[in-house]
């Protein structure tokens, strides 16, 4: 059913008819973009803009903006600010019929469906900042599922700690024949390679700092936006752009000297053993039960025929776990934190993995087995223990 928008701005009118699900879909598609706790009231807000046959959505935190479309009749062409949480909790409970929503005097809003009345207060449009415009030059398209699939090989490995600026994102590295994703935060560290693309326009080295949101916001945007095969990327001295179908996210870049990567990057971890990736998780979690809260530390033995898991804490108990492996090198102990390990292992899924080891003071690397498609590879610092 349509949904119909009815808005005055002072001099001019807007007034638009949308449907119910379109709107919903939009609102839905930016809620991850505009600002819950801001002491700037506009970004709690969006910008609808009406024009030609289509409606047009914003929302920003200024660091991350989101600007969408759905079709709509447009009767009269103007724009509006309407408060965005609210709108999209009182548009969800709505029946499916008309909506009709009309700015009045002092920017509120009455937004009508059925028998419901309400008032919205919204905001003056003048007080909506301006986004950046998409550059003309220079844009690279990347195929939507590698780049997804990269996001969530890495994103879980980017640091949390603020005062760690440049580690607050993952690293993008595109070259004419392929592209690499890397994130750490210092204690591990994800990498991920995929070569044969085909990248028009890329010379040499293009180096890319990606923000943990908006990395978060171009997972969740392609997973909604299923038919769309490929992202349109460019990028400015300060804004990243990412066009997803009739979608554009906008991010502020991060500056900044990302670590060298590939100086911590094994090169010669000689002790391999190939485990299966569930085996591996289940015994893992099954002891971790049991490992010091703070550090979440885990003990690996690993022995000829086998690995032998264990974890202890004077508060919870011990816990000890073994698998079979075919291993039959030299014996070695080494510890590592549960969490990080599992993380992997949730983000290859089922399958074989390999766990690559030096010596108790070297980092570990684990890599899955039998996907030819990437190259990844995950680096853990070890733990005394």
């Amino acid at each position: 059913m349509p949904v119909e928008v009815a808005t005055a701005t002072g001099t001019g009118i807007m007034e638009i008819t949308v449907s119910k699900f379109e709107l919903l879909r939009e609102l839905t598609a930016t809620q991850g973009v505009v600002e819950r706790k801001t002491t700037i009231p506009i970004l709690s807000n969006y910008l609808f803009e009406a024009s030609g046959d289509k409606l047009s959505l914003t929302a920003t935190d200024l660091d991350l903006s989101l600007r969408t479309a759905c079709n709509a009749k447009v009767k009269k062409e103007g724009s509006c600010t309407i408060p965005a949480r609210k709108l999209y909790d009182y548009v969800k409970l709505l029946p499916d019929a008309e909506i009709t929503i009309k700015l009045l005097d002092n920017h509120w809003v009455s937004i009508r469906c059925g028998r419901s009345n309400t008032k919205m207060v919204g905001m003056a449009k003048s007080n909506f900042p301006s986004l950046p415009v998409f550059p003309t030059a220079g844009v690279v398209k990347i195929p939507a599922q590698v780049l997804r699939a990269m996001i969530a090989k890495t994103g879980f490995a980017i640091a949390n700690e603020e005062s760690r600026y440049t580690l607050n994102g993952a690293l993008m590295v595109l070259k004419p024949e392929s592209i690499t994703m890397v994130a750490t935060d210092g204690h591990r560290l994800a990498h991920i390679e995929r070569n044969g693309e085909k990248f028009e326009g890329v010379s040499g080295e293009m180096k890319t700092l990606i923000p943990k949101k908006c990395m978060d916001e171009l997972k969740l945007l392609v997973d909604s936006t299923n038919d769309v095969e490929t992202i349109d990327f460019a990028k400015d001295e300060s804004t990243l752009f990412f066009r997803i179908g009739p979608r554009l996210l906008t991010s502020r870049q991060l500056t900044g000297q990302f670590p060298n990567f590939e100086a911590v990057l094994p090169k010669d971890n000689n002790k391999h053993v190939s485990l299966n990736g569930d085996d591996f998780s289940a015994a893992i979690q099954r002891v971790a039960q049991f490992s010091d809260e703070r550090s979440r530390a885990v003990r690996l033995r690993l022995e000829k025929g086998e690995l032998k898991l264990s974890a202890s804490s004077t508060d919870s108990g011990e816990s000890e776990d073994s698998i079979e492996t075919p291993y039959q090198g030299d014996g070695l102990t080494i510890g590592f934190n549960a969490t990080y390990i599992l993380d992997f292992l949730k983000a290859v899924g089922s399958g074989d993995v390999s766990l690559e080891l030096k010596d108790p003071q070297s980092a570990g690397q684990l890599r899955p087995l039998g996907n030819d498609d990437y190259k990844y590879r995950y680096i853990v610092m070890p733990m005394r223990i």
